[in-house]
């Protein structure tokens, strides 16, 4: 059954979107054991303490660098020390960021079955740009997706719409044609402020109560709930 949340305007006027943007941390794949690993072999390193891997549910979002400075201990939540965390982190990360790292469960074939009607795919996130497309590749190498854009210098990160912005301009679809899919609020705020359809999804890191506070045009709790929205 369709969320409750889904709009009485898309209730109206139901038409198959053309785009659909994914988030790809806790909505296309479950990243958290990688990340949380890497993480903490970098504090480890560097003499901090480490966390539960639950915990980086709540840490992760918005760029790697505020993962690390949500992670470092209070006093020690500086630029440098920030630095300091990314310089042991990305080289590990590069190399296990797939290690554990999975697509949810009936996300490949929806992708596939999506791919297979000339619905265009595309990704933004705010995972640095050079392991969202290994993930990407390495992950769901069947998908072919018109953008895979992650966190890129000189672009600020989501919730700022440029993201979204970019890939419409790569893929040439209007906004009434899209659709943003995400697991946070961040990722509502960056559908809303691009003005596109947002839907949130409760199987990702955030609880439903935050996807509800920044109230997307959907909510949905399982992959054929999504399948519908789209179709």
């Amino acid at each position: 059954m369709v969320n409750k949340f889904v709009s009485l305007h898309k209730r109206k006027q139901k038409r198959m979107k053309k785009l659909v943007i994914f988030d790809l941390d806790g909505t296309l794949i479950n990243t958290i054991a990688d990340l949380g690993m890497s993480t903490n072999y970098a504090l480890k390193k560097l003499g901090y303490p480490t966390h539960d891997i639950e915990s980086y549910k709540f840490r992760v979002g918005n760029g790697i660098n505020n993962l690390f400075r949500r992670s470092l201990p209070e006093g020690e939540k500086t630029d440098e020390n920030v630095l300091r965390v990314r310089r042991e982190f990305i080289p590990y990360y590069n190399a296990h960021n797939t290690d554990l790292s999975r697509p949810y469960p009936g996300m490949e074939t929806l992708l596939e079955d999506l791919q297979a009607r000339g619905i265009l795919l595309a990704v933004a996130s705010n995972k640095y740009q050079e392991a969202t497309t290994k993930i990407i590749s390495e992950l769901l190498p069947t998908i072919h997706f018109s953008a895979v854009l992650g966190q890129r210098e000189q672009v600020n990160i989501k919730p700022d719409p440029q993201i979204v912005y970019d890939i419409l301009s790569q893929t040439a679809i209007s906004k009434p044609d899209v659709l943003y899919v995400g697991d946070s609020g961040v990722d509502m705020q960056t559908g809303l402020n691009a003005g596109v359809e947002t839907c949130g999804v409760t199987w990702g890191f955030r609880p439903r109560t935050e996807l509800e506070h920044f109230q997307p045009h959907h909510i949905v709790d399982s992959v054929t709930e999504l399948k519908l929205i789209i179709l």
